[in-house]
């Protein structure tokens, strides 16, 4: 089961998608795993990642992926349920690993990864909350790497709505079902 969370930032989002794992994991007797994207870039990230981890507590086990996605998930255990906290970093840290290259480079790496991931995804038969910026409703960036950027996390978010289960909206900390 694949369950997609979108929303803007501090829609409350990542809130909803813990508490729904948390629910699945007490329905199923299964331990709840945290798939982390976030990198520590600068100290204000640093102080992000940090309040994470003391909101979510410790019954929770971590697994880093701000890169290897797609190849992590074909090797998770159905004995948990996972929450995937963010596609947008993830899709961010692919960006930034490629940022020196020509514009066709990038959008050609970009393109293949979200079809690895989105394979992957389609593949798993674990039970997987996915969060992940709406940032498609806000004005059109000026620099060419941000849209870019914006562009990739639309399409990528369209992509993993197509083959999730359930895709949830979450505005001002209220979720809105938009596909069950």
């Amino acid at each position: 089961m694949i369950h997609f969370v979108l929303g803007g930032a501090r829609s409350g989002k990542s809130s909803f998608a813990e508490q729904q794992v948390i629910e699945l994991t007490r329905q199923q007797d299964k331990r709840p795993v945290y798939l982390a994207t976030a990198t520590n870039i600068d100290d204000e990230m640093t102080s992000r990642i940090v309040k994470h981890q003391a909101d979510r507590g410790s019954e929770w086990q971590l697994l880093e992926c701000p890169l290897a996605l797609a190849e992590t998930i074909p090797s998770l255990n159905k004995s948990n349920i996972y929450l995937l906290d963010c596609l947008t970093l993830w899709l961010n840290n692919q960006l930034y690993g490629v940022i020196d290259k020509c514009n066709g480079q990038q959008e050609q790496h970009l393109q293949a990864e979200i079809n690895k991931l989105l394979t992957s995804l389609s593949n798993t038969s674990v039970d997987i909350v996915i969060v992940s910026n709406e940032v498609g409703l806000g004005v059109i960036p000026m620099g060419e790497s941000t849209r870019l950027y914006v562009d990739y996390c639309g399409w990528l978010n369209q992509g993993v709505a197509k083959i999730a289960d359930k895709v949830t909206l979450v505005t001002a900390g209220i979720p809105l079902t938009i596909k069950s």
